[in-house]
């Protein structure tokens, strides 16, 4: 490991360039000088940037490798890396980037969690027979929550999704929402009879009629950690062992579909995924399942 560390203009200059023009968060920043610095004081000898080989790096990897440090770990390691080099070929004239030749470890897909149908079901009757006291909470406030937990098992939708809402986002007579996703994206989702049910309650009894769906006693829109809350405080009340979350309403969601014969397709485009691949954890989840299952039920699994 070098002792001397000297400035290193190079780093320097990459990294005013990513809070200048890129605007990178003080934690991007703060991450990329790390690992800037992390190889220099590990490489031996440390010559310069321009010495460098796919070999130095490939030795870096399995250094990192032998540390037991986590593949997310040292993506976003070398992420910081390949970002620089890029920087260097782009802006600096640099006429070889040895890190293209450098091939990392794949990333690790974690299965999701997913809610089964009992504990889904739990938690959507809470709102309507929980009583639990809340200071200066909205007279609607039972009929929303009960709308906004509906809402995220019968469409799927992601939290900022749902958050922005209007009204008249939701037909009740095609019985279908519209969704504006990432990008701005559109797309229709089908609403099933027990959330049009719940919404419709719980506009009756706030008076609403037009503009923001979900409303603070303010009545002001809800923001999404708002109602990211109103899911936590139904999973605490509900003594699910499962952590409750938007995300896990909505894995439940396409679990659930494919479970029961969904086109894969379908789920796809009722997620608002770009990628079919993005969809297909989901096969995993109804394949582990119907293990489970197989090996619970069979006699001679």
């Amino acid at each position: 490991m070098p002792a001397d560390l000297t400035p290193d203009k190079l780093a320097e200059g990459f990294l005013e360039f990513l809070d200048v023009e890129r605007r990178a968060s003080p934690r991007t920043l703060a991450n990329y000088e790390h690992a800037l610095d992390e190889f220099r004081r590990r490489h031996p000898g440390f010559a310069g940037w321009d010495a460098l080989t796919a070999d130095d790096f490939r030795q870096h990897l399995f250094a990192m490798m032998k540390r037991d440090l986590g593949r997310a770990t040292i993506r976003l390691h070398f992420a910081a890396l390949r970002s620089f080099f890029k920087w260097l070929t782009r802006r600096q004239g640099w006429k070889h980037n040895p890190l293209l030749d450098v091939q990392l470890p794949k990333q690790e897909k974690k299965l999701p969690v997913v809610l089964t149908v009992a504990q889904i079901e739990r938690m959507l009757g809470l709102p309507m027979t929980l009583d639990v006291p809340v200071k200066r909470a909205a007279p609607w406030g039972p009929e929303r929550d009960a709308a906004i937990l509906e809402l995220f098992y019968s469409t799927g939708m992601r939290l900022s999704e749902l958050a922005a809402l209007d009204v008249d986002d939701i037909d009740t007579i095609s019985e279908c929402v519209r969704v504006f996703g990432k990008g701005r994206k559109e797309r229709l989702c089908p609403v099933g009879s027990h959330a049009l049910l719940a919404v419709q309650r719980y506009r009756q009894k706030a008076g609403i009629h037009g503009g923001a769906l979900f409303l603070s006693r303010l009545r002001k829109r809800m923001t999404i950690q708002s109602i990211a809350d109103v899911v936590d405080k139904y999973w605490k009340a509900s003594g699910l062992p499962v952590h409750v979350t938007p995300h896990k309403l909505r894995h439940s969601f396409a679990t659930h579909l494919l479970n029961n014969g969904a086109d894969l397709r379908a789920v796809q485009s009722l997620l608002g995924h770009a990628s079919l691949s993005t969809t297909q954890i989901y096969t995993h989840v109804s394949t582990q399942r119907m293990k489970e299952v197989y090996e619970s039920a069979h006699p001679r699994a």
